[in-house]
């Protein structure tokens, strides 16, 4: 009981500078999300529901949940974290592998499972517990080959395994290319050899290449992306082509708070994958690039923090939730303004959605729990 206590009691004093950066601009974030929820989700709410607030309300629940994780994961400590490191990978990808036997389709994704009041997407957890066992072993390279070998493929074997199960079994590509880009990431911090990782790089763009030409859904939308101006008697370009619309009706300025136009049916998923078309409109170029700025501001402080790091375990903490939560928001924000084909990824701490908005939160308190951890080392080296 004392352990608890302990664990669920903040400790914000005597903390970094990083610390407290990385803190508020998450809240901030947030905050954004939590207000354009209730904006953009309005409308569709109160035609399922009667309630316009009703998918707001469900967020700000989930905000709460989510905070909670951060704070309590915030206050775990390293020992902990590699304690339970394998057994929550473990966890994860069983998640992950049910739904592949009694999994939920939505949008063609075969990707939740269903708890009966609420869905959960294992996905959004199995890049965290991939992020955690995955550092843990990459930390144990000696630097001599003949010793690493066991660890690299152990590490390859469970990549492998999970990014398999999301992208080709759960049909989920655009959390698959999430997952290997945050790998690839871990892979260079560690120290891979350039070839291998040039080898890897070269193999997941053949196996995306091959998911979208053997998937007519996919290669539809592909074929829409590259040639936006040819005709579209199927409306594959509409969910694309009305976010555009929302971006350039804001200008400036914006339309001002809840005045959006296109959230009136006009966008589906508008308060998830496509909520920053609604950000662009309502609070215009200025709104848009204050979103921009946070995410950058995020990538920035965490990569200051690994920077800080003497140990490769919390160093290859931080550098896996930066990769995820970054570079995920740039390929959702970069979707909405046509830099690439819709792939069905939300905009962390900000898009509805309670799986994506947990498990983001969770992995902050992580990279926040590794700074905690160094200043405490910092007090006792003094």
């Amino acid at each position: 009981m004392t352990n608890l206590k302990e664990m669920l009691q903040p400790r914000l004093h005597a903390q970094s500078r990083q610390f407290f950066s990385l803190l508020a601009l998450t809240l901030a974030t947030v905050a954004i999300g939590l207000t354009m929820v209730a904006s953009a989700s309005a409308v569709d709410a109160f035609k399922e529901t009667a309630n316009a607030a009703s998918i707001f309300l469900k967020q700000g629940g989930y905000a709460l949940i989510g905070l909670t994780a951060m704070l309590i994961v915030s206050n775990l400590s390293m020992d902990t974290l590699k304690r339970f490191a394998m057994l929550g990978l473990f966890v994860t990808m069983g998640a992950q592998a049910a739904t592949v036997l009694v999994g939920q389709e939505i949008n063609g994704n075969r990707n939740w499972l269903s708890l009966g009041f609420v869905g959960v997407q294992p996905s959004e957890f199995l890049k965290l517990g991939l992020i955690i066992a995955l550092s843990l072993q990459l930390s144990q390279l000696t630097g001599y080959e003949e010793d690493d070998n066991p660890t690299w493929k152990r590490v390859w074997f469970f990549s492998a395994v999970s990014v398999g199960m999301v992208a080709v079994l759960s049909k989920d590509l655009g959390s698959g290319i999430i997952m290997v880009i945050l790998l690839m990431g871990l892979y260079l911090i560690a120290g891979i050899k350039m070839s291998q990782w040039w080898t890897i790089v070269i193999a997941g763009l053949a196996l995306a290449v091959f998911l979208v030409s053997s998937s007519p859904s996919r290669r539809v939308r592909f074929d829409a992306w590259l040639n936006p101006a040819a005709a579209d008697p199927m409306g594959v370009n509409w969910q694309f082509e009305k976010g555009t619309w929302a971006l350039a009706s804001g200008g400036i300025f914006g339309t001002g708070l809840g005045r959006s136009k296109l959230k009136w049916s006009w966008i589906p998923e508008v308060e998830n994958d496509f909520i920053f078309a609604i950000i662009g409109e309502e609070l215009g170029m200025i709104g848009a690039l204050l979103v921009v700025a946070l995410f950058l501001a995020l990538g920035l402080v965490m990569f200051n923090i690994a920077k800080l790091q003497t140990d490769p375990f919390n160093r290859n903490l931080v550098v896996g939730v930066m990769f995820w939560i970054v570079i995920q928001a740039f390929i959702n924000m970069g979707v909405v303004v046509g830099l690439f084909p819709v792939l069905g990824v939300t905009l962390p701490l900000v898009s509805a959605g309670g799986s994506s908005l947990i498990a983001s939160l969770m992995a902050i308190g992580v990279v926040l729990a590794v700074e905690r951890d160094r200043t405490a080392n910092l007090g006792r080296r003094r």
